[in-house]
């Protein structure tokens, strides 16, 4: 069979000539423009728009869509040129009507266009890269229309004129306004922006320099910040109402430049009603509209610290440095817990609790409570107050609300050790006399400073607990052991382990017979039951209770061990002389003189009478038992006349012991660092032994240094022998 090549059919072009009206593509025109000023003239009904679709199909068909798009172009124009010139004649407030409805007319006639050149935009437009016939007609209103010098000036008045008039209290057609800035919009952003966005911000501007020059001529601080604070509140809610959201932030930044940050300074510190008086008068509600407000202002809230701090400085000098204010410890710490209330409330409540005006608060304080180098001993006066027993009727959780409130003022101190010195006296004093509200706050002031401070802080103190429940133990145990013999006197005794303590070396005074018996006693069974111990009696610390007689009254009295021991004198002798009552106690001079005199000067305690008759004590002075004394009271506590504070010798003494504590610490310091270190240069060392020591104390680098000669001449450390100022460890 033979192969035969498969034949491929082939399309010939059309040989038909094919003959073209001349006057198409004017025939065709004239139906589409009569079409367009029909739809212009709001008779687009009786049109067939099929009919024009085809129409303007079949001219882009045959190559005539340059001169379409160009015949369109000039039409356009012309109608809106038209349009021009009516909304140009509009009268009045009918300007902006006549020209939202020559646009409403406008959009809607590009939309049927746009319709029915469909076709011309999808295949002749993109290849051409020509505009879209509706972006086109927006184009040309744009052109035309807006950028018309007699239509631009007055639409830019008209707006802003009716804005002015909103801002002073009118009412004005916000749908008319809402649609005149969407036209803008919907024109392009940059028409938007130049043609209103900008000249409305500069005539803000403008507006809220006069305004606000007004307000602060005429207002106070708190007035002039809430007409500051609804303006903001009215230019934001515009913005929603017929702008563009994007201008909300700009129109914010004027108001807050004009009304706000040229007058931020002048505000703040205006007199009589500023941030200082705000904060003195507890004005929350300004305080909170200052914060909001300013904190839209570069420096604003910095400005406000700033200020803030000042105050609660010179506030707080004033306070730790008043004189009248020294004489009452307890009202002193008091002040200054109201003080710290006062500005922690404002800080929470006004300020957001802002971390930054928090640490601004506490910078402050511990500026000026380490003013008074008397803070420590006043603080530790003022929990020993809270902790005794019956005051003020408080509970556990009273005192535990006071306690943390008192250990925000602890955290302040520089010198925590001071206060450590103090607070092992009062403590051993309540622990003594048996004052303390109760066990559980005296324990959970420990477990605050030791969570503070570190175990080392509180070991000497809990030590003190420990040897109060030894004590009670040992007591039962002694009267146990004394069995039936528990006639006479009995006594309670405190064995306190010494380094615990805060005590010092004192002269036991001449007990009576009475008490030395069992005194003894208690000594025999103590040394026989603990080996290698030592007892000294501390008579300057104990207390007693005796029973006297009055004439036919008896009386119970709760005096001290000093006491008991001049009282038991006039058992024997109706009157002595201060000499002979020295002579036979042997109380040391100071202690006797505080002694007779709350013995005998005090009135309703004074059961000793004495001639000649004065307040003070004089050593040629005699003294009687009294047997007038009378007292609603079956018992009679009588204090020792004692000052609260320390006197200034005590006062010396105390800084002296701090002084001398201190010395170890450093050097302890000065070797962990060179240590670790080998070798440091001398500021260096300073640097590190006070970034070490400042949570117990700020060392003085006088100190630093002298304690660091000792340790060079006990050969701990030596100098570089080029640099004197490098220091070597020597291991």
């Amino acid at each position: 069979m033979n192969s035969q090549r498969k034949r491929i059919p082939k399309i010939e072009p059309f040989k038909h000539r094919v003959e073209v009206d001349p006057k198409f593509f004017d025939k065709s025109w004239k139906k589409l423009d009569d079409a367009i000023r029909e739809i212009y003239n709001h008779n687009a009904s009786g049109l067939s728009f099929e009919e024009l679709y085809r129409t303007a199909y079949n001219l882009v068909l045959n190559k005539h869509g340059g001169k379409l798009y160009d015949k369109l172009t000039e039409n356009l124009k012309g109608h809106l040129k038209e349009m021009g010139k009516l909304v140009e004649a509009a009268q009045g407030g009918l300007f902006l009507e006549d020209l939202q409805r020559r646009w409403a007319d406008h959009i809607k006639a590009s939309q049927m266009i746009r319709d029915i050149l469909m076709y011309m935009d999808r295949t002749f437009i993109p290849t051409s890269k020509k505009t879209p016939v509706f972006e086109l007609g927006l184009e040309l209103w744009r052109d035309i229309v807006v950028c018309s010098p007699k239509i631009n000036g007055r639409l830019l008045d008209t707006l802003l004129e009716l804005i002015h008039r909103e801002r002073m209290g009118e009412i004005i057609n916000r749908g008319l306004m809402r649609n005149t800035t969407k036209m803008l919009m919907e024109l392009g952003s940059s028409v938007y922006k130049d043609e209103f966005e900008r000249p409305f911000l500069e005539a803000s501007a403008s507006f809220y320099s006069g305004e606000s020059q007004q307000f602060i001529e005429c207002c106070d601080c708190g007035e002039y910040l809430k007409k500051a604070e609804r303006r903001l509140a009215e230019e934001l809610e515009r913005v929603t109402q017929y702008m563009d959201s994007k201008t909300a932030d700009k129109i914010a930044n004027v108001v807050d430049k004009e009304m706000l940050s040229n007058h931020m300074q002048r505000l703040i510190l205006m007199e009589n009603s500023g941030l200082v008086n705000m904060l003195i008068d507890d004005k929350h509600e300004d305080l909170t509209r200052m914060y909001d407000l300013f904190k839209r202002v570069p420096d604003g809230h910095s400005t406000i610290r700033s200020v803030m701090t000042n105050h609660v400085k010179e506030t707080g000098k004033t306070l730790v440095t008043d004189p009248e204010r020294l004489r009452d410890p307890v009202d002193f710490v008091q002040r200054l817990l109201n003080e710290k209330d006062k500005y922690d409330e404002i800080v929470s409540v006004s300020f957001s609790n802002d971390k930054a005006f928090q640490n601004a608060l506490n910078s402050s304080f511990e500026y000026f409570i380490n003013l008074n180098n008397r803070s420590p001993e006043f603080i530790s006066l003022y929990i020993d107050d809270k902790l005794r027993k019956g005051v003020n009727g408080a509970n556990e959780e009273d005192i535990e609300t006071v306690l943390d409130k008192v250990m925000m003022l602890f955290r302040y101190l520089q010198e925590k050790d001071v206060f450590e010195k103090y607070y092992k006296q009062h403590l051993a004093k309540r622990l003594l006399s048996g004052k303390t509200s109760s066990d559980e706050a005296e324990r959970s002031m420990l477990v605050k400073l030791k969570t503070e401070c570190g175990y080392q802080f509180t070991s000497k103190l809990e030590g003190m607990f420990t040897d109060m429940k030894t004590s009670h133990d040992t007591m039962q145990s002694f009267y146990a052991a004394l069995s039936g013999d528990t006639d006479g006197p009995t006594i309670s005794v405190q064995i306190l382990t010494t380094g615990s303590w805060p005590t010092q070396p004192c002269a036991t005074c001449n007990l009576p017979p009475e008490i030395l018996d069992i005194c003894e006693k208690f000594r025999a069974y103590y040394l026989g039951t603990h080996n290698g111990r030592r007892l000294t009696w501390q008579t300057n610390m104990g207390n007693t209770d005796i029973k006297a007689t009055f004439g036919s009254r008896k009386h119970e009295l709760n005096v001290s061990t000093y006491q008991m021991c001049v009282l038991m004198l006039f058992n024997s002798d109706d009157g002595l002389t201060y000499k002979d009552i020295e002579q036979a106690t042997a109380i040391p001079h100071v202690d006797l003189k505080r002694c007779l005199q709350s013995l005998a000067c005090v009135k309703g305690k004074n059961v000793l009478r004495k001639e000649p008759m004065s307040k003070d004590i004089s050593e040629s002075d005699t003294f009687f038992f009294n047997d007038k004394f009378t007292s609603k009271l079956v018992k009679v506590k009588i204090g020792t006349v004692v000052a609260q504070k320390e006197t200034e010798p005590e006062k010396q003494e105390t800084r002296h012991r701090v002084e001398e504590d201190r010395k170890p610490q450093v050097e302890a310091a000065i070797v962990r660092i060179m240590k670790s270190r080998r070798v440091l240069d001398h500021n260096s060392v300073v640097t590190e032994v006070t970034k070490q020591l400042q949570s117990r104390f700020l060392p003085n680098p006088v100190v630093i240094k002298k304690r660091i000669e000792s340790l060079i001449e006990r050969e701990f450390l030596e100098r570089d022998k080029t640099d004197r100022k490098l220091y070597r460890y020597l291991a």
